[in-house]
């Protein structure tokens, strides 16, 4: 498989697969990085597509970046990087994993992609946020007023953070497969299930699945889910 690294900008990208005028963005979650695209292009290259990769704020080769990973930073540059696919592939499709599929609905939902593919996706960010707060007995008046809260589940409560994901929900419109864990602890399923019903989406469900597909049982599912729905 040809394997080409390179920069979009100040984003390392990595391009897997022959020329072909077909493409698949690739877009990882929390602690990912753009070589996670090696395995999904071992199943969509042979179909045709080059898939391409990107590394994140603070993820990958970026790893050192401090106080980047935000969604207005993340969406500004998968515009970017959509821009790039634009003027050089004619049909471009999606493949987004948990806050990935988040940043990419916020960032490409007037473009034309022929097909979405979402594992794990976080879909109601700003729910999200809620139950943290929750768990966190954060009160919104608490967090308007301090801004930045830790909690003692290792995650960081923002206010900006919590505006902007109330203030951007998620329009959506493409011919999008997802692939849901029945034990993710970060999205209901009421939610996925709402999610598939107001925008027409496929849903495929691992019962005994978790939020990080990564045990063999797991990575079986994830594979044969991703060759059913290229």
């Amino acid at each position: 498989m040809s394997i080409t690294k390179f920069n979009i900008g100040n984003i390392p990208a990595i391009l897997l697969g022959e020329k072909s005028d077909k493409i698949y963005i690739f877009v990882h979650g929390k602690s990912g990085s753009k070589e996670e695209a090696k395995a999904f292009a071992e199943i969509a290259c042979p179909k045709g597509y080059q898939v391409l990769g990107i590394d994140l704020p603070e993820h990958g080769e970026r790893k050192n970046e401090f106080d980047t990973f935000y969604p207005w930073n993340a969406v500004f540059e998968l515009i970017k990087v959509m821009e790039f696919a634009k003027e050089n592939w004619n049909n471009i499709a999606l493949r987004a994993n948990s806050i990935g599929a988040w940043f990419s609905m916020l960032a490409l939902s007037e473009e034309n992609l022929s097909n979405c593919l979402f594992v794990s996706p976080i879909l109601d960010m700003n729910k999200l946020i809620l139950k943290m707060m929750s768990y966190a007995d954060v009160s919104e008046e608490k967090l308007k007023s301090e801004k930045i809260i830790q909690t003692e589940f290792g995650e960081t409560l923002s206010w900006k953070y919590y505006l902007y994901a109330k203030e951007h929900p998620v329009k959506w419109n493409h011919p999008t497969s997802i692939l849901y864990a029945g034990c993710d602890n970060l999205t209901e399923r009421f939610t996925v299930d709402e999610f598939v019903k107001r925008f027409n989406c496929k849903l495929s469900v691992m019962e005994n699945g978790e939020h990080w597909f990564h045990t063999p049982e797991q990575l079986t599912v994830l594979r044969k889910w991703e060759e059913e729905n290229i």
